[in-house]
């Protein structure tokens, strides 16, 4: 569902539950954050979050591991720490029992990773197999990470490559290279938590994960939210090796005609990028990275820490005042390609 079809969805539920009748919703239906975050006391809030979809790969394990990965996403973004998750599957009636045992696991592989519990879940059946979590953490409700708060002269800086869904889009019809794929896999399954917790610790004035609705809606909320304008630097953009030659054979997935008809009246400089470099800016992300607001001197700490984490941070642009995105390519050629270093 594109992010205005869904703001139209929810604005029912928003008035039904109004913030001045439930003050201890810190985070909730009022707002684009990643997850709810229910206040316990001044020291503890609750943040909570879900999320499932059909398999992106096809390794069973790789695939449990990735929508886990995905799932926990959401509390670190927020800078959340994951205490407790549940399964949430859906089963066609004739999958081996061997396969499902392997997304399981690889769930909770992933889960036991993030430092949390897998405690139960649901299963149902249909025709098409879908896996995910609902997932439990915590935060202090006043060192919360959210997309409100980017001020003008921020950084922006990025954590992981961009891309996975013109990889997996090639894999599903038969054309994506192998090492590609695992690459991807790779970045796809690895945990924003470093990410998260250094992002927290550097003092970052504004987060979000990118995940659906691409880099260019997800970096919208944000901007939109802060009441700023994000000047993406494209040149500047980490890059999935392989994903600009799928993008130009056309193996754009479905989702980024959609994210791009939602935001591009709010994006400047379109005109001046190649097909396949706008196809990247409104790909659909699987478990993408975070996109974290930063004063300028606390940039090279936190790119420090992620560093150090066996993580990627790159500076992508800058916030300004105004509205919407604004894209430049600063060296006329975007350039700059990863096949690894994403968070841990």
């Amino acid at each position: 569902m594109g992010s205005d079809a869904l703001a139209q969805v929810l604005r029912p539920l928003a008035e039904r539950f109004p913030s001045a009748s439930h003050p201890d919703v810190l985070v909730g239906l009022h707002g684009p954050d990643d997850a709810a975050v229910f206040r316990l006391s001044p020291e503890m809030a609750v943040v909570a979050t879900t999320d499932f979809f059909p398999p992106v790969v096809d390794d069973p394990y790789a695939f449990g591991s990735i929508a886990a990965a995905n799932a926990m996403s959401d509390v670190f973004a927020m800078g959340g720490d994951v205490l407790l998750a549940l399964n949430l599957a859906v089963i066609p009636a004739d999958f081996p029992p061997a396969v499902t045992a392997a997304i399981i696991a690889g769930g909770a592989d992933k889960v036991s990773e993030a430092g949390g519990v897998l405690v139960g879940g649901h299963t149902v059946m249909g025709n098409e197999p879908m896996y995910g979590l609902a997932v439990v953490g915590r935060a202090h409700p006043e060192r919360l990470l959210r997309k409100v708060g980017a001020r003008p002269g921020d950084r922006l800086v990025l954590t992981k490559p961009l891309g996975s869904g013109l990889i997996t889009t090639a894999l599903k019809g038969g054309r994506a290279d192998s090492a590609h794929v695992a690459a991807a896999m790779d970045v796809m399954a690895a945990l924003n938590r470093s990410a998260g917790h250094g992002a927290l610790a550097a003092g970052a004035c504004s987060a979000t994960d990118i995940t659906g609705f691409g880099l260019i809606g997800h970096a919208l909320e944000m901007a939109d939210a802060s009441g700023v304008c994000f000047v993406i630097d494209v040149a500047a953009l980490p890059v999935l090796d392989g994903a600009l030659s799928y993008a130009r054979s056309g193996a754009a997935p479905g989702g980024t005609a959609r994210n791009r008809a939602a935001a591009e009246g709010r994006v400047t400089g379109l005109a001046g990028l190649p097909p396949e470099w706008v196809d990247l800016v409104f790909d659909p992300q699987t478990s993408g990275g975070l996109l974290v607001a930063l004063a300028p001197a606390a940039v090279g700490g936190y790119i420090r820490a992620l560093e150090a984490a066996g993580a990627l941070g790159v500076v992508i642009g800058r916030v300004e005042t105004g509205g919407g995105i604004a894209l430049l390519r600063s060296d006329g050629a975007a350039r700059r390609s990863a096949s690894a270093g994403a968070p841990a």
